[in-house]
């Protein structure tokens, strides 16, 4: 054993055992210091700007990568202030060919998502607070770390998809630009109903909303454009189908409008007395 450790630390075991211990102290007191600056520094969300080079969405990926990067050079120096280990850690690893392998194929993904997490970063088609839909999902942007971005949907359960997937798939961002959305409002009505006053009735129900904007133009106020467009847009097999455009400030808004505003119709359409078709099945007794 004592020869074993004279290998590793040199003659003077105790001196150098002694003086290899404090190296190791102050690099982990070095590291843990730095890690906590890192952390302090970029958790300052209100000094970013959310259309700035470095915006919260930036802070937090780089931040993710300056702290990795901190971990790994001190577990080298820690290696490097340990001779031994140096040379211990080399037979190891030509020794271990097979398993290099499979790590360097399992680190083309992971290095695939780390660099797919740059592009994105860079390009910024979405940052950490959008509202988002991909590959059929919808959410709000809660993280991107170094391999994933994590997506918290309505019913608040935590979509988690690698950066390679998002880099590669086609995003609806609702809160690029202008965050007012517009909300399909969507009825069928028989075809023996007054379709004028089916249209007149949805726009009522429709105006009578607090979230309703008025998503006009000046020029289109000048020129008597309703707030609330009703159009007929398809006769369909039993139905005449109305659809209104209604906008709010929001998706969460629009959604909420929609809703209001269907059941608003449907009581209306009762007092109206118009009628929203419904499929029917005729049977017939040949006895």
């Amino acid at each position: 054993m004592k020869e074993l450790l004279t290998n590793l630390f040199g003659p003077n075991l105790p001196f150098d055992l002694i003086n290899k211990g404090i190296n190791i102290v102050m690099i982990l007191i070095v590291m843990t210091i730095v890690i906590g600056i890192l952390k302090k520094v970029f958790s300052r969300k209100k000094v970013y700007k959310k259309d700035a080079l470095l915006d919260e969405t930036s802070a937090g990926f780089f931040r993710k990568v300056l702290i990795y990067t901190v971990y790994i050079i001190a577990a080298v120096l820690i290696i490097r202030s340990v001779p031994g280990l140096e040379a211990l850690g080399n037979s190891i690893l030509a020794g271990a060919g097979i398993m290099a392998l499979a790590v360097g194929f399992a680190a083309q993904e992971a290095l695939s998502n780390f660099i797919s997490g740059i592009f994105i970063i860079i390009a910024k088609p979405y940052r950490i607070g959008d509202v988002i839909k991909v590959n059929g999902n919808m959410g709000t942007v809660i993280d991107i770390t170094l391999r994933h971005t994590v997506i918290n949907q309505f019913d608040n359960r935590k979509l988690i998809i690698p950066n390679s997937t998002m880099n590669k798939s086609d995003i609806v961002n609702s809160t690029i630009g202008s965050p007012d959305t517009c909300a399909y409002v969507e009825v069928g009505v028989s075809y023996d109903s007054d379709i004028k006053l089916a249209m007149r009735v949805m726009r009522e129900e429709i105006m009578k909303h607090p979230l309703l904007l008025d998503h006009r133009t000046e020029e289109e106020k000048a020129a008597g454009v309703p707030q609330v467009m009703v159009r007929l847009t398809a006769l369909g097999d039993s139905s005449i189908n109305l659809k209104a455009w209604a906008w709010a400030g929001s998706t969460g808004e629009a959604f909420v409008l929609t809703c209001d505003a269907l059941e608003a119709i449907k009581a209306r359409f009762d007092v109206e007395k118009i009628e929203i078709p419904f499929p029917c099945l005729n049977l017939y007794d040949r006895k």
